[in-house]
């Protein structure tokens, strides 16, 4: 186990990114950045957009490592802008699809199944600015499949890899 730290996480109750980026994305709802966020095996983050929705459960929660925003093309970019759920700093979660990965903010470990990479789209040069979707080609964050119920938080965590005789 290591310490990371969550930065920052994202629930945000409707899906922003729809149409053509050149119309701008929808109006982002009061909240949607949290302390807090309420993990449900197979569903998702309670309260998210793509919570107990089918075709969305192998990938339902998202995770990005803060080194991997382009800060570069704007200083200001976070999860609001990415539209990942979790911001981690302190590891390289990319390197990481295929296996199991532990998060523990204090509530207790949340397992999460990294099913593939969270791929960049041309939505990330409308809201980030141009360059940002070559920028995060191969560094975007993954999807993850939550195995276990739990609670993440704001803050300093444990964070691990389950050996391949423990993953889902």
């Amino acid at each position: 186990m290591s310490t990371v730290e969550v930065v920052q996480l994202l629930v945000s109750p409707v899906h922003r990114y729809m149409g053509r980026p050149s119309d701008g994305p929808s109006p982002a709802h009061d909240g949607e950045l949290v302390l807090r966020a309420e993990v449900r095996a197979n569903l998702g983050l309670v309260g998210d957009r793509y919570y107990g929705r089918p075709a969305h459960r192998d990938a339902a929660v998202t995770l990005m490592a803060a080194e991997n925003l382009p800060v570069d093309i704007d200083p200001a970019v976070d999860l609001r802008q990415a539209r990942r759920n979790v911001l981690l700093r302190g590891v390289d979660i990319d390197a990481l699809v295929g296996t199991t990965v532990s998060l523990d903010t204090g509530a207790g470990p949340v397992l999460l199944a990294v099913r593939r990479p969270a791929r960049p789209c041309a939505w990330m040069d409308a809201v980030i600015g141009p360059g940002a979707q070559r920028a995060l080609r191969g560094k975007g964050g993954v999807r993850c499949t939550p195995l276990t119920d739990g609670v993440l938080t704001v803050g300093p965590a444990e964070f691990g890899v389950l050996p391949p005789s423990a993953q889902g």
